[in-house]
């Protein structure tokens, strides 16, 4: 019997019918081509099955950027990225760091767009000029300018799958990249030539980074600095992460020595401490570095009025290790901190910030059957034990970014907390690893997860407004929030179109809220608040953001109207 149990599973001595007789070698052939057959079949079907979703994820982001006119932020990033190439001046947009518009400008080059280096203005008119009045075709511009935070999205799409597979195995790691790739909050802003994606994905890159470094974290450990260092190069709002990212690295390199005794646990946590400091010189490295790609002199004029900030934030930023720059750009951010921002939330406009916007936010624009398998993710992570050196990496840096984001003054859009849908993607993953305290946990993930891409693609191409099925959908979103939440300006161009093809010919009265400009879509229209309301006769047109804030003359055209249309569930049409 010993003798036996030596053998392969397809010895054709070993192999019994259910007599207790030895098969037929035809039949152990048969057996041993089909197991082959399986396992090539497993070995393509899952890069297969990964392929398909980024590729799904791929169509609808194009498809999104090409069929969106620029949005709020996004003419002064365009325009910056193209002073960068053109001038390698640091002067505009000094509140953020140029690492981000250095991932734009590399579709900037090849849009080859004309560039006027005579124009004086501030950042946003600088914005306006290049797409508008320099001969260029914002289409085309634009395009180019959101291919590359397209192609980086994806990127981190392999990042979420990786890290999941890791903890969890490759079937498994397909439910994170399908919850992330279905994400209407990530391809929403995946498609724009924006900060927030880009931030977001280094940071998770870093975490996912110093979790490999618990085996080499002589190789991992630099590598999460640059990533992290990435991070804060894109935007600041990264900084609070540095010092949680510090932390998980000396516990990254305290595991990977695994110290027995007391000698060894204080070599493992001065290796650890070293490990930290490792990654913070990286960080400010990574930061000095694109600030010099754009500036090898790192000259500076900001172009943007540098406040006098007060207090203990103004004591600090001075002693900051980063290029002036970079502090100067801090001092900007503070001040706009301190401005008093107007928010709006479920009908009610305030003026300040509300602690559980983001939450509430959140709520409101995430698919049911994701934040059901964010929860049980999260409680997976923290009960099942062989997944629980997981916790820290996944839901310590979660909740310290959103607790700094939900502690700021701009309450604009579920796009400050980005990162959330990215990291609770990979512990949605491990919810297949409850199935011993509850069976039933692998169909119902999978249940959700499809419920997820259904409501995700109902609402295809509108996902920046998109909310899901127990808040109305995107119809009903600008009655619960505002701004980049539903309408940051994006649906100019299908206004355009919508207009000209079923009210041509009829007087257009408009509110626009955004950065493109009307006419040159062929929108002609008149400010219906800049004359009597008796006077205001035909279509009266409001960005949906406007009607949220409407107060005085503008409330009370629209209590007198009637809606009859909608365009890109941002826009109202009103007939008076």
């Amino acid at each position: 019997m010993m003798a036996r149990e030596q053998h392969s599973v397809l010895d054709p001595d070993t192999l019994d019918d259910d007599g207790g007789q030895p098969l037929p070698r035809a039949t152990v052939g048969r057996s041993a081509r089909f197991y082959a057959g399986l396992r090539r079949r497993k070995r393509w079907l899952l890069p297969l099955l990964v392929v398909a979703l980024l590729a799904q994820m791929a169509a609808v982001m194009v498809t999104t950027a090409v069929q969106q006119t620029p949005t709020i932020d996004e003419p002064v990033y365009v325009a910056t990225a193209t002073v960068y190439l053109r001038e390698h001046s640091l002067d505009y947009n000094p509140e953020h760091p140029p690492l981000g518009k250095l991932v734009i400008a590399a579709g900037i080059a090849i849009a080859d767009p004309h560039f006027n280096t005579d124009y004086k203005g501030d950042q946003g008119e600088l914005g306006r000029h290049l797409l508008y009045e320099s001969g260029n075709d914002p289409w085309r511009l634009m395009f180019w300018a959101r291919l590359p935070v397209i192609v980086l999205t994806l990127l981190f799409g392999l990042v979420v799958f990786a890290f999941a597979r890791e903890l969890v195995g490759p079937a498994r790691g397909l439910v994170a990249l399908a919850l992330y790739a279905f994400s209407p909050d990530v391809v929403a802003h995946g498609s724009l030539a924006t900060l927030d994606v880009p931030q977001a994905g280094f940071l998770l890159t870093a975490v996912w980074l110093l979790w490999r470094a618990r085996r080499r974290p002589r190789l991992y450990v630099p590598l999460a600095g640059a990533a992290l260092g990435a991070a804060v190069a894109t935007k600041m709002s990264a900084l609070p992460a540095v010092p949680v990212l510090m932390l998980l690295a000396v516990v990254s390199v305290w595991s990977a020595r695994r110290p027995a005794d007391r000698d060894s646990r204080r070599r493992a946590l001065a290796l650890g401490v070293a490990g930290a400091a490792v990654v913070a010189v990286v960080t400010v490295a990574v930061v000095w570095a694109s600030y010099l790609v754009v500036d090898p002199q790192l000259r500076f004029t900001s172009t943007e009025p540098v406040p006098v900030i007060h207090g203990l934030r103004g004591q600090l930023v001075p002693l900051m290790p980063f290029p002036r720059a970079f502090r100067d750009g801090m001092l900007i951010q503070f001040g706009m901190e301190d401005y008093p921002w107007q928010g709006f939330l479920f009908g009610h406009l305030y003026t300040g910030s509300h602690w559980y916007y983001l939450p509430v936010a959140l709520l409101v624009k995430t698919p049911l059957g994701m934040i059901a398998l964010w929860a049980a993710g999260a409680v997976a992570v923290v009960a099942v034990r062989r997944l629980r050196p997981a916790a820290p990496y996944l839901l310590v840096p979660t909740a310290v970014l959103l607790a700094t984001a939900m502690d700021g003054s701009r309450d604009f859009g579920t796009r400050y907390a980005i990162f959330v849908p990215m990291f609770l993607a990979i512990a949605a993953a491990c919810v297949p690893a409850l199935r011993s305290w509850w069976r039933w946990a692998p169909l119902s993930t999978g249940l959700l997860v499809a419920f997820v891409a259904v409501s995700s693609l109902r609402t295809f191409p509108y996902y920046l407004p998109y909310s899901n099925e127990a808040f109305g959908g995107p119809a009903k979103t600008y009655l619960r929030l505002h701004d980049s939440n539903v309408d940051w300006g994006q649906d100019l161009g299908r206004l355009a179109d919508r207009l000209r093809e079923r009210y041509a010919g009829e007087r257009v009265w408009l509110v626009y809220k955004g950065s493109g400009v009307p006419s040159y879509y062929g929108i002609e229209s008149s400010d219906p608040r800049k004359v009597g309301v008796r006077e205001v006769h035909g279509l009266l047109v409001v960005s949906d953001t406007s009607i949220d804030k409407a107060r005085g003359k503008l409330a009370e055209l629209i209590d007198s109207s009637r809606p009859i249309d909608q365009v890109g569930h941002s826009i109202t049409i009103y007939r008076r």
